[in-house]
């Protein structure tokens, strides 16, 4: 009975793949951390050329294309970020930066959901940033487009708009480090495997949401993806 408890629960988290019947089983969520530098300056924080740095979402975070996002509790200040999202197929430790594509089984277009205050509170009082990143819905994300489709993505604009009206427009080019940098940096500190998802940071532009909003993302070779806060959570 437990077993088939876990098996249940396991198989539930998935992202369907684009273009076939099939599904990407998520493992793990990752996200890197001030990757674009004109966020990093909106933000007024960090060095622009620290290395990257990673936190984690939980797997059930995860929530498909046309969703509707419930808005959290315990913030006033709920905000989204447009990331490009980079699903493994292959795992592997300690990967040397030459070999990094070849784990990469598709990209995909997601949001890094926070409550920008719980972040500030926690960065000011020097604890995790868990309580403003890794709570439930946060981390919206849109089909996986397998690589041998779309080829490997280096540039290419990445735009948010809510009700309409573009709040963040930036390139995949501008990342301070590239796809191939981040898994093989990531490579360092965890053994991946297939079925982790990067989320690998956001341009400048982020900004609150309210109950209503309608939130449009893109990624050029992605196409959109669709999403609409709820009403407050509880």
């Amino acid at each position: 009975m437990l077993a088939s408890r876990i098996t249940h629960q396991v198989a539930s988290i998935a992202l369907p793949v684009a273009g076939t019947d099939s599904f990407f089983a998520v493992r793990r969520v990752y996200c890197v951390g001030r990757n674009y530098v004109d966020h990093i300056r909106e933000m007024k924080e960090g060095d622009e050329r620290d290395p990257p740095f990673f936190f984690q979402k939980p797997a059930d975070s995860i929530m498909q294309d046309g969703a509707t996002l419930p808005y959290p509790p315990l913030t006033e200040d709920y905000q989204h970020e447009i990331e490009l999202v980079v699903a493994i197929g292959r795992g592997g430790a300690r990967i040397p930066l030459a070999q990094a594509l070849d784990h990469v089984a598709g990209y995909a277009v997601g949001l890094d959901m926070t409550r920008r205050d719980r972040q500030r509170d926690a960065r000011a009082w020097g604890q995790p940033w868990e309580i403003g990143k890794s709570f439930d819905h946060s981390a919206p994300c849109g089909p996986i487009h397998p690589a041998s489709t779309v080829g490997h993505i280096t540039s290419g604009a990445i735009t948010l708009a809510v009700n309409g009206t573009v709040r963040q427009r930036g390139d995949i080019g501008q990342m301070i480090w590239n796809v191939a940098e981040i898994v093989a940096n990531l490579s360092q500190h965890y053994a991946l495997e297939s079925g982790d998802l990067i989320f690998t940071g956001t341009p400048a532009g982020v900004g609150p949401l309210v109950p209503g909003d309608r939130m449009t993302g893109a990624i050029d070779g992605l196409g959109e993806i669709h999403f609409t806060i709820g009403p407050k959570e509880f």
